[in-house]
């Protein structure tokens, strides 16, 4: 069976593109299962699938975080993959889509839980939100602080891979130069999620300019409304739909091997050990100290 994918709620699980992408792993917080339950399902999770990649983003409560360590800890094995992704709900579900597709590929173990960091460059998350009043994800200015009170106000904000806000209206309209959040020079499909905000301005407006190959709607990620900082949005995320495509992207990067645990990675961190693939260079005075220690 190929490397499971976890995630930390249903909502996460986007369909799979095709018939042969598997599902993910859904692991349960604390106020849904017990440590006895996740440590059972974990255990069963290995021993179907060998390795487990799961995806903890930054924005999740601190008793989910807890949880994952404290499982894999008390397993004491170094088969769980806890990655540390920072994107957006709907950008880390996309994501996870996309490694549940490469799963089926020949990658390790390692080269796949490395490769999410390479992945997510590729993600480009943002939404159309009511308000930017309480948004801290990205830096707000002044203005559209003060714009945010308008009832009409809408903002175009792209949080991954560079922070872009811009507002829309009758003073700005959405195809005026510069009001667009920049897109991506690749080819994409666009996954979107409605929240509590009446739009059609990323179907109509922001997918023909980012020239996608194809739109896809979704449910809104219950923990979207908390990190845009407003139940008044559409989250978007373009991404590479393409599993050839992103095995090539993924192949085209240098194998290592990790210092600490033995598995294959790619790039300068591995996924299961967080070890980095360069040694840390010595503490000031500590070559010194073991020289003078030995009496050399």
């Amino acid at each position: 069976m190929p490397t499971a994918i976890a995630v930390t709620s249903a909502d996460l699980v986007l369909p799979a593109p095709d018939r042969h992408t598997p599902g993910a792993a859904v692991l349960r917080p604390p106020g849904e299962a017990g440590l006895e339950a996740a440590l059972a399902e974990t255990t069963a999770l290995l021993e179907r699938h060998g390795h487990l990649v799961a995806l903890v983003p930054p924005w999740l409560p601190p008793a989910t975080v807890r949880r994952l360590h404290t499982v894999r800890a008390i397993l004491e094995t170094d088969r769980i993959a806890l990655l540390d992704i920072d994107l957006p709900p709907l950008g880390t579900a996309v994501l996870a889509r996309q490694l549940r597709q490469l799963t089926v590929s020949d990658f390790s173990p390692g080269v796949l839980a490395s490769a999410a960091r390479l992945l997510s460059h590729y993600i480009y998350a943002g939404a159309l939100l009511g308000s930017v009043a309480k948004l801290d994800r990205i830096p707000v200015g002044l203005k559209a602080h003060a714009r945010s009170w308008s009832p009409s106000a809408q903002f175009a904000v792209l949080a991954h891979p560079q922070p872009h806000l811009a507002r829309l209206g009758a003073a700005a309209a959405p195809a005026h130069s510069g009001v667009l959040p920049p897109g991506p020079a690749f080819a994409t499909h666009l996954t979107f999620a409605r929240g509590q905000l009446s739009s059609d301005w990323v179907t109509a407006e922001l997918a023909p300019a980012w020239k996608v190959q194809g739109v896809m709607e979704n449910p809104l990620p219950a923990d979207s409304a908390r990190w845009w900082a407003t139940p008044k949005l559409v989250e978007f995320a373009a991404a590479i739909p393409d599993v050839s495509v992103l095995y090539q992207l993924v192949a085209s990067v240098r194998r290592e091997q990790c210092r600490w645990c033995g598995f294959e990675l790619i790039g300068d961190r591995c996924g299961f050990c967080a070890a980095p693939l360069a040694a840390p260079p010595p503490e000031d005075g500590a070559a010194p100290r073991a020289r003078a220690a030995t009496g050399s």
